[in-house]
């Protein structure tokens, strides 16, 4: 016999357990079917090796939007810690606080390299790129060629594999938006800290943030609890194989192998993807007829590498970007800094070392003891620890990590977009590869919350792609604040355009 629910999420990351919580909480028959055999939270779960616990990528919680702050805190009402906000950049040998303190900067490149780059910033104020289709172009007219060299191409290129030309300015503009040269030295000059306007507070430059005390993964594990203690389901271990729509039904029949490995099936009638676009649509039935788009959208893999050493306490940042193109390293992590009790004994400490790459390439398919090795040799020759502190190790790798934003993704989601929404009414895409959006979990959540209205409303209310990358929904004049006033929901009407995809 199928099993039946009105609501089935593909995913356990922050957008899936956003939505299944608000369900649940409202008393709908939902299901969570999460790949993942062991952990919930996707790219933001917390992963445990011997008792010490580590974050993918670092995940600040601090967002401009207070309905998702307020959401935070309703789900982990005790275990927020307020921690400081402490970064820099690794370039020639020299550290670099980031955001850029003018009087350090200036000292530590050189009075001489410090003057080509005053100057090379003017000549961008003069002489910008028109309409810059590129992340090279974009970053250039911030900073000027120059600071554009030393510190975004090295990084941002080992990030992507690609060259920065062949990035979208998409990418920088919803990454750093609001952040130019001006702007970072003036932060720095004065000091933002203790603003109660979070609105006027640019992401990038923030100097605190609250955390989870046992890593982002506490707060999805918490979801999970929370969502099945509602009357919920969510099952890890189920890997989804086909979604097939029933057009006289308006209803779904989903396709999962289970954590034995046996096929089951599932009678829907809404279904939330927060799957990657790709593997969504090449699991549909009837086939869409925008599959050779999707076939073209394109993914950037991670994977960590955790080393638990001696604590000679190198460095306190909570990560540094590595802007040195002898090592692979892109930025490494200091997890004793995001919360001291991720690290179980305090003699020690837990660095993540982040490598990025394309599951398959040479990087992805190394042994996990090379890979040990390699991260060993590099944070010595950083000289960010030594080799015989180094006392154990793990490897973790993550797939579909970043969606890529070439020059042609913006047209291949558009025509996705508009082929599932036109032919497959009950099917809502949410969170950042369920959408192709590069985005912040706070973003992802609002996605999904909005989606979550949608669901209960019996329609379209929100437009899910207008929520910005401040997890703003942008309102459409009157009649969406009409809507927002209906729902129940206070979204802030964004001052900025919104991402247009």
């Amino acid at each position: 016999m199928k099993k039946q629910a009105r609501v089935v999420c593909i995913g356990a990351g922050p957008a899936g357990l956003t939505a299944s919580y608000l369900l649940s909480k409202k008393g709908v028959s939902v299901t969570v079917l999460e790949a993942d055999k062991t952990y919930v939270g996707g790219i933001s779960r917390t992963v445990q090796y011997h008792g010490f616990r580590f974050d993918l990528g670092g995940h600040r919680f601090f967002s401009k939007s207070k309905e998702v702050e307020d959401l935070w805190t309703e789900i982990l009402p005790q275990d927020f810690i307020d921690r400081p906000r402490s970064s820099q950049i690794y370039y020639r040998k020299k550290f670099f606080s980031y955001p850029l303190k003018a009087v350090e900067a200036l000292f530590r490149l050189g009075i001489f390299e410090s003057v080509l780059c005053v100057l090379s910033y003017g000549k961008a104020r003069v002489f910008p790129v028109k309409n810059p289709k590129n992340f090279e172009d974009w970053v250039t007219n911030q900073f000027g060629k120059r600071l554009f060299q030393i510190f975004f191409k090295t990084y941002t290129e080992k990030v992507w594999g690609m060259n920065c030309k062949d990035i979208s300015a998409d990418w920088a503009a919803q990454r750093i938006k609001g952040l130019s040269l001006f702007s970072a030295i003036w932060t720095a000059l004065v000091p933002q800290r203790g603003s109660k306007n979070k609105n006027k507070v640019i992401k990038t430059l923030i100097d605190s943030f609250r955390y989870p005390r046992l890593g982002p993964g506490m707060m999805w594990e918490a979801a999970a609890q929370k969502t099945r203690e509602q009357g919920g389901e969510v099952h890890l271990g189920c890997q989804v194989e086909s979604l097939e729509f029933h057009a006289t039904t308006k209803s779904w029949t989903v396709s999962f192998l289970n954590s034995s490995g046996k096929m089951q099936r599932m009678e829907t009638e809404h279904v939330i993807s927060t799957a990657p676009i790709r593997e969504l649509v090449n699991g549909l039935t009837p086939r869409p007829s925008c599959l050779e788009a999707a076939n073209q959208l394109k993914y950037r893999d991670f994977l960590i590498v955790a080393l638990i050493l001696k604590d000679t306490e190198r460095f306190t940042d909570n990560w540094i970007y590595i802007h040195e193109p002898h090592v692979k390293v892109g930025r490494i992590q200091n997890f004793k800094s995001w919360s001291p009790s991720l690290v179980p004994d305090p003699q020690f400490c837990c660095y993540g070392m982040e490598y990025f790459c394309f599951e398959g390439d040479g990087l992805w398919s190394s042994q996990d003891a090379e890979l040990i090795e390699m991260a060993k040799s590099e944070l010595a020759a950083l000289g960010l620890g030594n080799r015989e502190d180094v006392v154990d190790g793990c490897v973790v790798r993550q797939k579909k990590a970043y969606p890529v934003y070439d020059d042609n993704y913006v047209q291949h989601v558009e025509t996705v977009r508009k082929d599932l929404e036109s032919h497959y009414p009950n099917l809502h895409l949410a969170g950042r590869n369920g959408m192709h959006k590069y985005n912040n979990q706070d973003h992802a959540m609002m996605t999904a919350m909005l989606t979550v209205e949608n669901i209960l409303q019996g329609r379209t209310v929100y437009d899910v792609w207008k929520v910005n990358q401040d997890a703003e929904y942008h309102e459409s004049g009157e009649a969406g604040d009409q809507q927002s006033a209906a729902s129940g929901l206070r979204m802030v009407p964004s001052k900025t355009e919104t991402q247009k995809i």
